[in-house]
């Protein structure tokens, strides 16, 4: 029995261009919003917060405003402080005394 060798024409191949040949995989959403998300839900709720610094200073406040580079906490006993966020090592809210 004699077996015929079936090859593709190539020339078919170079003249149709495959569309996901040359495109690369697009890069992801440098900003997610989270942050904005996060510090509006506080600052809508008044939450109180607990800010440690990179230096293990503990300051506690409310998030009055914040922006890119810092944020604005207002305390009642202290002056309100304008803190840059390079210097913040975390913030979490602060444990309700009444509960």
């Amino acid at each position: 029995m004699n077996r015929k060798l079936i090859r593709p024409n190539l020339s078919e191949f170079k003249e149709k261009p495959r569309s996901d040949h040359g495109k690369k995989k697009p890069h992801p959403a440098f900003e997610t919003f989270a942050e904005n998300y996060y510090f509006l839900k506080q600052m809508n709720k008044k939450i109180p917060m607990v800010v440690v610094l990179t230096d293990g200073e503990v300051i506690d406040g409310l998030v009055e405003w914040y922006d890119r580079e810092c944020i604005k906490l207002n305390r009642t006993d202290a002056p309100n402080l304008l803190i840059y966020k390079h210097s913040i090592k975390y913030l979490y809210k602060a444990e309700d005394p009444g509960s």
